[in-house]
């Protein structure tokens, strides 16, 4: 089923570029309130969970290996070799922090509503905020059919007014293709970690391209949906004109009752596909609905455990 981002004439305008108050005093003093809780759900569980695959100086083992001459005698299992008489080298895993990379969609439809790509930014800088208190490595990319811009990779909760001033520069405009801007974004990001996909999926050529760009390519997707119960209650009746706001496609609609049954209907039907499609291949996924508090988003994401891990 495919979902279009249509606005009706006059009804609504793209969102602005700035909004001074993005990020007033008031979202600061709950950022710090949601890495207090972030902190308490990891607890002791931090270092257990976030080791890579790599062997190498760490404390916790992982394997043994034959002894090669030059090898540190140091690192020789002696207990094998008393039990089998083989020389074998004790392997440990080494701790590497997250990284954790935001990808948020700046299309033309998430600009459809003002509150709608203000909410997506929002949430954004708060999961990116709790990624830096956690000493977490955060970068952030701008996608529409393309990768827009990009906050290279920072580190340390401090770094948050870089967020800040990235985010509130971006602005939403052009066509959704989120399986080419993430081809983009996966060729350019060496290191692989978590993906957070923040986007309406409003995609003509399907939401799934995109999300399986993520998975095919090691990366750990977590989809946080953005949804405007708005996008289907359009405020005229009648004879209207309707506008898909990414490519400036008319179409005259008489809006009835009935008409608006049957577009809240799809709409059910499309947000269901998602769901189906995420539990499906096991992505964690969040419906991020812009009526909802963003902090108490957050803490719906750290209870469905896809983002603290």
């Amino acid at each position: 089923m495919e979902m279009r981002p249509w606005r009706w004439r006059r009804a609504q305008q793209i969102a602005p570029a700035v909004d001074e108050n993005l990020f007033d005093d008031e979202f600061q003093r709950k950022l710090d309130t949601l890495a207090l809780v972030s902190r308490r759900v990891l607890g002791g569980r931090l270092r257990a969970e976030r080791r890579t695959r790599k062997s190498g100086g760490g404390v916790e083992f992982a394997d043994h290996r034959e002894y090669q001459p030059g090898d540190d005698f140091r690192s020789l299992d002696w207990n094998v070799y008393q039990r089998f008489e083989r020389l074998l080298v004790r392997l440990y895993e080494e701790e590497e922090d997250l990284a954790i990379y935001f990808v948020l969609d700046t299309s033309a439809s998430m600009g459809l509503a003002p509150r709608k790509l203000r909410y997506a930014k929002r949430v954004c800088a708060a999961l990116a905020y709790v990624g830096l208190a956690n000493l977490d490595r955060v970068s952030i990319v701008t996608t529409t059919s393309r990768v827009t811009s990009r906050m290279q990779e920072t580190r340390g909760k401090a770094r948050i007014f870089k967020v800040f001033r990235f985010l509130a520069a971006a602005s939403a405009g052009g066509p959704t293709d989120l399986a080419d801007a993430l081809r983009t974004f996966v060729a350019s990001s060496k290191r692989r970690g978590m993906a957070v996909l923040i986007s309406d999926l409003y995609d003509p050529a399907g939401f799934e391209r995109g999300i399986n760009v993520l998975r095919y390519n090691k990366f750990e997707p977590l989809v946080v949906h953005v949804v405007d119960p708005d996008d289907v209650r359009p405020s005229q009746v009648g004879d209207v004109v309707v506008i898909d706001c990414e490519t400036g496609l008319e179409r005259e609609v008489t809006v009835t009752p009935k008409v608006l049954s049957r577009l809240a209907s799809a709409h059910r039907q499309y947000l269901d596909e998602i769901q189906r499609f995420c539990a499906g291949h096991q992505v964690p996924y969040v419906v991020a609905n812009v009526t909802v508090p963003f902090d108490e988003l957050v803490l719906r994401v750290f209870r469905r455990g896809g983002f603290l891990r």
